[in-house]
């Protein structure tokens, strides 16, 4: 009883607009007659209901429904629905006249009514509608004297669309918007008038009494959106902005919702936009593999895949904790991909062998790695263990095994190595180019610069760092780095074994390097803390195996442009399988024995760039370095 009258009830409000539009289908009708009729002096008796009303009424009423008139809702009323209503009353006329025509031939219905009717009925339709949305955005209804006060930066299109969105929500009260465009000046948007310039931000908060500052400029550059977010930091305000529509495309943020300003927001590059047509074409409906899928990169690469039409997934996981995570957010998120989970080493033969038995994937990504450049210098073994010896696992397995493609997910220290991460990565990179002998196999390799907020990455120590205090510690106060965001750099992955040439290296025309120091800057700043004031930074010296710069290209590799604009492909170095099968023996027994410098021998051979930098007062084995000069950790 109760779920029938709950429907009845969800239903009213509907059946009120039917009946409304029916009523002011009779009130033209009548009202059109009565108006055409009365200037006559010997007037026919016009009744208020007949058969011939009827006709009009029903006619017009299954053009309302045919045309889609109440599918939308009067709240969210706009141009759509106006046109609608026009489409509506003009093919309306058109039925009454046939229905009108077929009954009496039209007999008693004077021609200007009938010119009249349609003109009238929008009219009648569209001003209420129209006024009851008015109403609405207006917040009438919700005048709560407890409602925050929002200052907007940015009067254009977002901010339009977020003073409507924050009535609606009734806590919210904007007070004024700023933007630095003249014409704007003194005029209203949404009946919320504009106040001022950005730059100005500070003294019209205090006289609005403003308590949030929100920045509606999604289309801003990094550096229109820094001095924006300096402003807002002079405030001491808290601060929010409109996420991209490419993040509410992705699913990253819901429409409406605010996002904190992030550091990639401010990192001076705009990100790469994918070919999404390429990239589905080549994933969709397939079947992949992703090692390390509970690592960042790893478990974001499962996510793309999956978005992006994969059929089946499977993940090869080490640490349990992370192969059980990344599941179930993509159980939740992807309710139709199949996912084939399994826990294990993928340097394990047994492990990658039942992996690929289970998935029979057409495409591998390998981002099983080690890769913190001060652990590695101490633990050679391991590194070469992993970066080198499992790569060799996976990647032969999957030749054997016949996969489409196998994708290397390497790094820019693999370009001049001075750690023992860049000499690994590249003699990974070697193994592959010499695995691949023209088969059915496609071996990829993909560069890309240090990602933004991964597992054990520079942006989240300066945050742990900022919460807890300071200092920041930043290396030198010229060290610079290439930055990507997780998304951007699996989409490139996903790009570049889109583009389809075999054996191939590939890398992100990255832009301008960042010095750290300004990420470490920024960072603070975001925090709503002053650098060197409120948090310190301190400079601590090159940690062993870093380099102030790093580089993306070598010089024996020529790069030449692809589909893409902003991927890159090099011409690889000669390699032959002579030279890396040996060395590859080698190396396995020299990590069977924990041999470390005869690793540290082999790696340097097999890497003839390889030239390490500093050493670790730790470090086990007899590597010759080039050593920097001491350093005192400075501060400031």
């Amino acid at each position: 009883m109760s779920s029938w009258r709950d429907r009845w009830k969800s239903r009213l409000p509907r059946i009120a607009v039917v009946a409304h539009d029916l009523f002011m289908v009779w009130l033209v009708w009548q009202a059109l007659h009565r108006l055409r009729w009365g200037v006559l002096p010997d007037a026919p008796s016009l009744p208020w209901w007949s058969t011939e009303v009827a006709l009009v009424i029903a006619a017009q009423g299954l053009v309302f429904w045919q045309v889609g008139l109440y599918r939308g809702l009067w709240r969210f009323a706009g141009i759509p629905d106006l046109w609608n209503i026009v489409k509506a009353c003009v093919l309306g006329l058109f039925a009454i006249g046939l229905a009108l025509f077929l009954y009496n031939r039209l007999a008693m219905v004077p021609r200007t009514v009938l010119v009249l009717y349609p003109l009238a009925l929008m009219g009648l339709l569209g001003a209420p509608r129209l006024l009851y949305r008015a109403w609405k955005d207006s917040g009438v209804e919700l005048s709560d004297k407890s409602s925050v006060r929002i200052l907007i930066l940015g009067a254009g299109r977002a901010g339009e669309a977020l003073v409507r969105d924050l009535r609606r929500f009734g806590s919210y009260q904007p007070v004024g918007f700023l933007d630095d465009a003249v014409r704007l000046r003194g005029s209203k948007v949404q009946g919320v008038p504009v106040l001022g310039r950005v730059q100005d931000v500070a003294e019209i908060a205090r006289e609005t009494a403003a308590k949030l500052l929100v920045i509606a400029m999604p289309s801003a550059d990094a550096n229109a959106l820094q001095r924006v977010v300096m402003a807002c930091e002079r405030t001491g305000l808290p601060f929010r902005m409109v996420p991209r529509l490419q993040d509410v495309l992705e699913g990253r943020y819901l429409p409406g919702e605010l996002k904190e300003v992030a550091i990639e927001d401010l990192l001076g590059r705009q990100p790469v936009m994918p070919d999404w047509k390429a990239i589905r074409s080549w994933l969709g409906a397939r079947s992949v593999l992703v090692t390390g899928a509970g690592g960042s990169i790893g478990s974001e690469l499962c996510r793309q895949s999956a978005r992006h039409g994969a059929r089946r997934i499977a993940l090869v996981e080490l640490d349990e904790l992370a192969l059980v995570t990344t599941e179930t957010v993509l159980r939740r998120d992807f309710p139709d991909v199949e996912l084939v989970p399994v826990l294990g080493d993928c340097g394990d033969p047994a492990v990658i062998e039942h992996a690929l038995k289970l998935a029979e994937p057409e495409a591998v990504f390998h981002a099983a790695a080690y890769k913190q450049v001060p652990v590695l210098e101490l633990q050679l073994r391991e590194a070469v263990r992993n970066n080198v010896l499992a790569t060799e696992t996976v990647a032969r397995a999957c030749r054997d095994a016949g996969v489409g493609t196998f994708v290397l997910i390497s790094t820019d220290k693999a370009v001049d190595p001075v750690n023992v991460l860049g000499a690994t990565k590249r003699l990974a990179e070697m193994v592959c180019q010499a695995l691949a002998d023209q088969r059915a196999t496609r071996f990829v390799t993909v560069r890309f610069g240090n990602v933004l907020d991964s597992a054990g990455s520079v942006v989240p120590l300066f945050r742990e760092q900022i919460r807890a205090g300071g200092p920041v510690t930043v290396t030198d106060p010229e060290v610079t780095r290439f930055f990507m965001t997780i998304p951007e750099a699996c989409q490139l992955i996903l790009q570049a074994s889109a583009i389809g040439t075999h054996e191939a290296i590939y890398t992100l025309d990255m832009g301008e390097p960042v010095p750290i120091r300004l990420l470490a800057e920024q960072m603070i700043r975001l925090a709503g803390k002053q650098p060197g004031r409120d948090i310190a930074i301190v400079y601590t010296g090159l940690r062993p195996g870093e380099k102030l710069h790093e580089t993306l290209f070598h010089a024996d590799e020529r790069y030449r442009r692809t589909s893409h604009p902003k991927i890159l492909q090099a011409e690889p170095r000669e390699v032959t399988w002579a030279q890396i099968e040996g060395t590859l023996a080698q190396l396995r027994e020299a990590s069977r024995r924990y041999d470390l410098d005869a690793l540290n021998r082999l790696l340097r051979t097999a890497v003839p760039e390889f030239r390490p930098v500093g050493v670790h007062p730790n470090y086990q084995g007899s590597a010759t370095v080039v050593a920097f000069p001491a350093r005192n950790a400075r501060k400031v």
